[in-house]
């Protein structure tokens, strides 16, 4: 009997728990599938909204993994100058066989230096910040790069789950579990991206995130200059 597969979802404070849960029900809607969700311990952590996820596996506990996946939010500037979690990637990258990430979570592979020299994509606040490390930004909703498979903004953890899956095991299996989740978008407005958003959409868009965006690639501009300091 063939062993199961592993997959391993980071989890944080300040998470955007959509990037994580879009994958972890692809994910677990794969029978036999191991999945784990990791942290430095197994305390619950407060997401961006009111949801609180509980850690099932600590870092240290944690078996290799045939996936590892890092979300985004806003806890990830945080996560770019974390030498555990950082390392923790790092050891988990090296025989995995997918390193992937939704929205922001590239930012933490980058600054692992996971995804140097290779493409990779991002939340569209972020590309700027992306854009500074040895990364080509690439604007597709789900970006396959060798073993590096990383997927834009929020909503496309689904589509980074199911091509994983039909990467790992095969079509038919990701359709049918696209099939049990019964994802079949039909958004109410044409506006999920800066190319079909009218141009006030984004106009409002654009200045919400102005702030967040620049305090992110200051962030970065330090980290890759050695001056950011490691949080507690």
């Amino acid at each position: 009997m063939s062993k199961p597969l592993k997959f391993g979802l980071l989890v944080f404070p300040n998470i955007t728990q959509l990037d994580m849960t879009g994958p972890l029900q692809v994910f677990s809607s794969l029978p036999g599938a191991e999945v784990h969700l990791l942290w430095k311990n197994t305390a619950p952590v407060r997401s961006d909204g009111v949801l609180s996820i509980t850690p099932t596996t600590a870092f240290a506990d944690c078996p290799q993994l045939d996936v590892i996946c890092v979300p985004g939010g806003y806890g990830t500037d945080t996560l770019m100058s974390d030498t555990e979690t950082l390392d923790f990637l790092r050891r988990q990258a090296e025989a995995a066989r997918y390193v992937t990430s939704v929205c922001t979570g590239s930012l933490v592979l980058a600054a692992a230096g996971l995804l140097d020299g290779y493409r990779a994509a991002t939340h569209w606040s972020a590309v700027e910040a992306l854009a500074l490390f040895d990364v080509t930004v690439s604007r597709e909703r789900v970006c396959i790069d060798r073993n590096r498979m990383t997927g834009g903004g929020v909503t496309a953890g689904i589509d980074l789950g199911l091509t994983v899956v039909s990467r790992l095991v095969d079509r038919q299996t990701a359709e049918a579990i696209q099939l049990r989740i019964e994802y079949n978008p039909a958004p109410p407005f044409n506006a999920g991206s800066l190319d079909t958003a009218p141009a006030e959409v984004v106009a409002l868009a654009e200045d919400k995130f102005r702030a967040s965006r620049q305090r992110r690639v200051d962030l970065v501009r330090q980290i890759l200059a050695g001056g950011a300091t490691n949080p507690d």
